[in-house]
């Protein structure tokens, strides 16, 4: 069987015109004997290359030490091996091998036919023969910085116009040196791929159908275990990771070639724009730092009563605005450390940088979205504060005479026609009429403040942005509606003693009694006298059950309708928490930098390629009989092109949404059993929100620093990435 060869080649070098004679760097991957994978991430000619071949040692090992380890710990980044132009029109090949003396004369044996030319190299450097040798000193130099043993390669070039795509010039394998041996015999697949650039796009393997969890049989078919046993064909991880971090590798090369060129200076311009640089540096770092000393100042006072009974009250009460304050203040003060720039090692692979900038990004995007809807809430409160308070006050008036009074009234007498227990409506009605007089008392004191506070709100909204506003007014709204709850619990409390009370006298005529260890029914003897109390209790509370069950229910249908309020705030704090707006704007602006799984589009293939091109779903049946016999003859040769499916928006948003409600699935089923039941049924629905970080406590100097850093490295350096 064929050897299997996977060239995995730039589409910019598949795309020029190539010079004479080339080196090439990146990556061997081989996961068997037979099928190897030669990843291609540049090419450099032979004059460039041998002002800096005395380092080549030093430069692989600096380029390796800025890999991903994943990578570093699969294959090691290397000198593959030399490659010559092939000129179409004379039928002739440039410097398929290297004389000693010099580097760039042809050679004789390279002059060859168009036809067969892959046979006739093989005939011609089937052994040691090959002037591979001359450059020895190079081989060993490079499998010494690689992880991968002896291999070599020499590539040829031809035409490649007839494929179209901007293919000028694709490589054809000459031979390999693999492992102390000459390999002629070999299938070979060209995978022309676009080299990822950070900010552009990347490839990706990860599918986001994958992600969803997919039940799977009790029991795995045999063919399974045995596909899970044996030896993978090539590790495909691997080469996407070298892809990706292809562009790092060439930046860090050129930057060793470049490292004793000086710079002469800087233009009138750069220095303009690195002072004016500084001096918004200066500006945010000391507009932050007295953000930072308020906020600790809030820390401290809020500590120092933290054990006391007024404060532990007021914590309990305002809960909702307490945790999203936590948040807010959290990212504000840790805005300086996610902005800072962490090196050039998680920027080696441009999937991993991509991951990094989005979630480096992804804190202040939110925070702006939130202060940008908090600040148009919180304008228009405040210019329309006057009419706010009057609608909520007569909004609350009619709530409450409208609607609590008249209801109660109503619940008095003889609601749509039921006959209720007159005494007990009328001690319910009472109380529950008490109660909101009580209230209403107390409203008329406080609501010459409710101005000052709407306008407080509204500069709370400008100042921390939309969540702490609307958190605050989930805990205004629950403690403005606290005599409905108040009036809600206690029926509640009613009504479910009464049906358990009647629950335990029906068991008591079954003859069973619950058994609270065991959580089940046990048989019990009663006497006579206890089946006598019993049926003298039955009978009223079933009989009373009625009236009670028409309150609960009253205070039950207003209750809900609150806490449907709320939910709806606390969905809208959520979502302003968790949508990722940077990237939804990087999405409708650049769908590339949002891989969804590689397909291969094939472009020709040629010669014996049955098992090969199976692999990758390449030809008919038909075909791959005829190429079977032709493959005793000449190896085979197939071109293809690497894509990259996208994510659409929904795809980019919805993870994020899941992880928001993965909470929420019993919240409908747990309020409605409770509201049968009589027991306490949630007040929230129990949405994500960000977790809060720990609280940083450093000198107000050291702040200053850290923030006046975090923005000098945002500015564009020559070897760093833009923001986004």
């Amino acid at each position: 069987m064929r050897t299997k060869c996977r060239i995995w080649w730039p589409k910019y070098l598949a795309s020029s015109e190539l010079s004479s004679s080339h080196f090439l760097f990146g990556w061997f991957i081989s996961c068997s004997s037979a099928s190897i994978d030669i990843v291609v991430a540049f090419t450099c000619n032979d004059v460039s290359f041998f002002h800096w071949q005395s380092g080549i040692k030093e430069i692989l090992c600096d380029t390796n030490e800025n890999m991903p380890i994943l990578l570093q710990e699969k294959s090691m980044f290397s000198l593959l091996g030399q490659g010559a132009a092939y000129l179409g029109g004379d039928g002739k090949l440039l410097n398929v091998g290297l004389e000693e003396d010099n580097w760039r004369k042809p050679s004789k044996n390279s002059i060859l036919s168009t036809a067969n030319r892959q046979d006739v190299f093989i005939e011609n450097y089937g052994g040691r023969s090959c002037t591979c040798h001359k450059i020895d000193e190079l081989v060993e130099q490079s499998c010494e910085a690689s992880a991968e043993g002896s291999c070599w390669i020499n590539l040829v070039y031809d035409s490649g116009e007839q494929y179209g795509r901007d293919i000028c010039w694709l490589p054809k394998l000459h031979h390999i040196h693999w492992n102390g041996q000459v390999v002629p015999q070999f299938n070979v697949h060209v995978i022309v791929y676009e080299t990822p650039v950070y900010g552009m796009h990347h490839f990706s393997l990860s599918s986001w159908i994958s992600s969803e969890q997919v039940k799977g049989p009790l029991k795995k078919p045999e063919w399974v275990d045995e596909l899970d046993r044996s030896q993978p064909l090539f590790d495909l991880d691997t080469i996407i990771l070298a892809i990706n971090s292809a562009a790092a590798a060439k930046a860090v090369i050129e930057k060793r070639m470049n490292s004793k060129r000086s710079y002469a200076g800087f233009s009138i311009i750069h220095v303009c724009l690195a002072f004016m640089w500084h001096v918004l540096a200066i500006s945010v770092a000391s507009i932050s730092t007295l953000f930072y000393i308020t906020i600790q100042l809030l820390y401290r006072f809020s500590s120092f009563g933290s054990k006391t009974q007024v404060f532990i009250s007021l914590a309990g009460i305002f809960s909702t605005t307490w945790t999203n304050s936590r948040i807010r203040f959290c990212q504000i003060l840790y805005w300086p450390i996610f902005l800072q720039d962490n090196g050039l090692r998680y920027r080696s692979c441009v999937e991993y940088a991509e991951k990094a900038a989005l979630l480096r990004h992804s804190m202040w995007s939110s925070f702006a979205v939130d202060l940008l809807f908090g600040n148009l809430l919180g304008l228009l409160l405040l210019y329309n504060a006057d009419s706010a308070c009057l609608w909520v006050s007569t909004f609350a008036s009619d709530i409450t005479n409208e609607l609590l009074r008249s209801g109660c009234v109503w619940l008095m007498g003889v609601p749509a026609g039921f006959k209720l227990n007159t005494e007990l409506a009328g001690v319910l009605g009472m109380v529950s009429l008490n109660v909101i007089q009580i209230w209403s008392t107390l409203w008329i004191f406080v609501g010459f403040l409710f101005i000052y506070f709407i306008k407080g709100l509204a500069l709370l909204g400008i100042l921390f942005g939309a969540t702490i506003l609307a958190a605050l007014i989930i805990d205004m709204v629950a403690l403005a509606t606290l005599h409905v709850s108040s009036l809600h619990f206690a029926m509640s409390l009613l009504y479910s003693q009464q049906i358990q009370a009647l629950a335990a006298l029906w068991r008591l005529f079954r003859g069973r009694k619950w058994n609270p260890l065991r959580q089940r029914l046990d048989s019990y003897n009663y006497t006579v006298k206890q089946h006598v109390v019993g049926s003298l209790l039955f009978t009223p509370l079933l009989l009373l059950l009625p009236t009670t069950s028409v309150f609960y229910i009253f205070f039950t249908i207003l209750n809900t309708a609150i806490t449907f309020i709320c939910v709806l705030i606390e969905i809208t704090i959520s979502m302003i928490h968790g949508t990722p707006y940077i990237k939804i704007l990087l999405r409708l602006l650049r769908q590339r930098r949002f891989p969804s799984g590689i397909w291969f589009e094939i472009v020709s293939c040629h010669g014996s390629y049955q098992e090969f091109s199976c692999l990758h779903g390449v030809g008919s049946s038909s075909e791959n009989s005829q190429q079977k016999d032709a493959g005793k003859e000449r190896s085979g040769f197939l071109v293809s092109i690497l894509h990259s499916n996208f994510l659409n928006i929904g795809q980019v948003v919805l993870p994020h949404y899941k992880k928001i409600f993965s909470g929420v699935s019993g919240f409908v089923t747990t309020s409605a059993y409770g509201a049968l039941t009589g027991k306490k049924t949630a007040s929230t629905l129990g949405t994500g929100l960000p977790s809060a970080m720990p609280w940083m406590v450093i000198p107000s100097r050291e702040y200053w620093c850290l923030c006046y850093n975090a923005i000098l490295a945002c500015m564009s350096q020559p070897d760093s990435h833009p923001l986004i």
